[in-house]
């Protein structure tokens, strides 16, 4: 594989308004996100900016970045924009969400592990508070695990319990790694019906019949959503 890492990021989240340039202990949280990616090793670490001043602390840490158009309906198609840019011979796209800033460095690995064989790979963790499993927030993946193995294949997302029954049930982790053709397919399909009914990006890949591995790993990182959250990152550096 020759893997490239693509963040997306944008200043206009509705809970933390700019978001990717909240301080975290002396640092912007998208170059703490660049530099957990970076040290994963596994390919060049690009981030696909909406705006210029995020594009600006990114290559004043030495980080790169490109531009990307505003507009642009999701994250997904900002790293298909960003990818069409750079170029290159990328086969393997590994797409990071940019509110990560403690993300262990093993998950950027492991979802491109997981992929051989796949279109798409993510992760999941296992749900340890019970009350995450009726939290519609807490996404779970419906998994065929594969036997004595920490792999699997994704059958469904959703935002209810499930599945149903004794057993663990596992927290969905929004990173991703697609090979080059099936990013490009999943960015050029219509949203679905599952995904507008649970809103859930990946259902649409589901329901046009791309196969998406999981990979399980020990914890789910922590993500920035609300100024809660960031005061958690930052305790956390401190």
């Amino acid at each position: 594989m020759n893997p490239i890492v693509l963040i997306p990021a944008r200043m206009a989240s509705t809970r933390l308004p700019g978001k990717p340039l909240a301080d975290i202990a002396g640092k912007p949280m998208i170059v703490r996100v660049w530099e957990q990616a970076a040290a994963a090793g596994i390919g060049p670490v690009v981030v696909a900016a909406a705006e210029r001043e995020i594009a600006a602390a990114v290559e004043a840490a030495g980080g790169r970045a490109v531009l990307t158009d505003p507009g642009l309906p999701s994250g997904s198609d900002r790293i298909f924009a960003a990818l069409q840019s750079l170029g290159g011979s990328h086969d393997v796209v590994v797409n990071l969400q940019g509110d990560l800033p403690a993300l262990d460095p093993a998950c950027v690995l492991a979802a491109a592990a997981a992929l051989p064989g796949h279109d798409i790979a993510t992760l999941a963790a296992r749900i340890d508070d019970p009350a995450d499993g009726d939290n519609p927030n807490v996404v779970k993946p419906v998994v065929a695990w594969n036997p004595g193995e920490d792999t699997g294949r994704a059958l469904y997302f959703t935002r209810a319990r499930a599945p149903h029954g004794e057993g663990a049930l596992f927290h969905h982790i929004g990173i991703y790694a697609y090979t080059r053709d099936a990013l490009a397919r999943f960015v050029a399909l219509p949203p679905s019906p599952l995904e507008r009914r649970e809103k859930l990006e990946q259902l649409r890949a589901l329901e046009a019949g791309m196969r998406i591995a999981v990979a399980r790993v020990d914890k789910v990182p922590l993500s920035v959503d609300t100024p809660e959250d960031l005061e958690k990152a930052r305790a956390w550096f401190r």
